[in-house]
């Protein structure tokens, strides 16, 4: 292992933030390339390859690449059933004592960074934050985007600039899988209205349906679709206890259902009664 570097910041340290990037690699890059920026990719989920001046890389998820400029770079797929999910940052104006314009210092064994525990953490909700803020509309999206991207800089840099703490890796993996989650039943709370579907789901976090339905039962122990068609019912009951006055098709309606007759199946499954039983006590409690 490099020893630790030193005397590393020049007297400002005050990069440009030039881009970010998200994407599932599912076909190899057409050009063998490189820039005159500093590009940093983090690899969310998945595996992948890549060639890099001259030699190949296997990386998967927790994988951090340091493409310095002029580096040679290719991304290529490595398997057609768990792409790898990428997440480019491009930077410039950087400057650090002892390296060339826009370079960051790279590990012993090549320009990929293997981060674990709370490092990889720390990332990963770096990059959910930059692509977070890159959809808001306000004036200041460039400098939150920028601190974000300074942060990841200063992340890597540490890497280098003191002794690498070990740690379990397994963090990494729930906090992931538990944010992963926490995003999917906000979105069942603020959409279950909408039509909804795992495919579209799965298309939105750049992830796989299978992997989500999986991560999805080890936390909340119950599929999405199933949770999902409880929240309905349950907002389909609040609805109509609260006097709603309407038919048991609006009600449907409301809850994400066309079919009346569907959804009254699937409200007599949970409840053991019809909808049409709740709405007669309803009226005769108001009499």
């Amino acid at each position: 292992m490099k020893e630790p570097i030193t005397n590393i910041f020049k007297e400002e340290f005050n990069p440009a933030f030039l881009f970010t990037w998200k994407g599932r690699r599912t076909r190899d890059e057409i050009y063998y390339h490189a820039h005159d920026h500093l590009e940093i990719a983090f690899i969310l989920s998945g595996c992948g390859r890549y060639r890099i001046d001259g030699e190949l890389y296997d990386v998967e998820e927790g994988d951090l690449l340091i493409l310095n400029p002029h580096v040679l770079h290719q991304g290529l797929v490595k398997s057609e059933e768990n792409p790898a999910t990428e997440f480019f940052v491009g930077a410039a104006e950087l400057w650090l004592q002892g390296f060339a314009e826009n370079t960051l210092p790279t590990p012993d064994d090549g320009p990929i960074l293997h981060t674990q525990g709370e490092l990889r953490q720390k990332i990963f909700r770096l990059c959910t934050s930059m692509e977070s803020e890159k959809t808001a509309d306000w004036e200041g999206r460039y400098f939150m985007m920028k601190a974000y991207m300074m942060q990841l800089l200063l992340l890597v840099l540490k890497t280098r600039m003191e002794p690498e703490e070990i740690t379990d890796g397994r963090s990494f993996e729930s906090v992931n899988k538990k944010y992963v989650v926490e995003q999917i039943l906000d979105y069942f709370e603020d959409h279950y209205a909408e039509k909804i579907s795992l495919d579209r789901i799965a298309g939105n976090m750049y992830l796989s349906p299978f992997y989500i339905s999986r991560i999805f039962k080890s936390e909340v122990g119950d599929t999405p679709i199933r949770h999902l068609i409880n929240i309905r019912l349950e907002k389909a009951m609040e609805l109509m206890q609260s006097g709603f006055s309407g038919s048991i098709q609006e009600v449907a309606a409301r809850v994400g259902y066309e079919d009346a007759y569907h959804f009254s199946k699937l409200f007599k499954k949970r409840y053991g009664y019809p909808p049409s039983q709740v709405k007669r006590k309803k009226s005769s409690d108001l009499l």
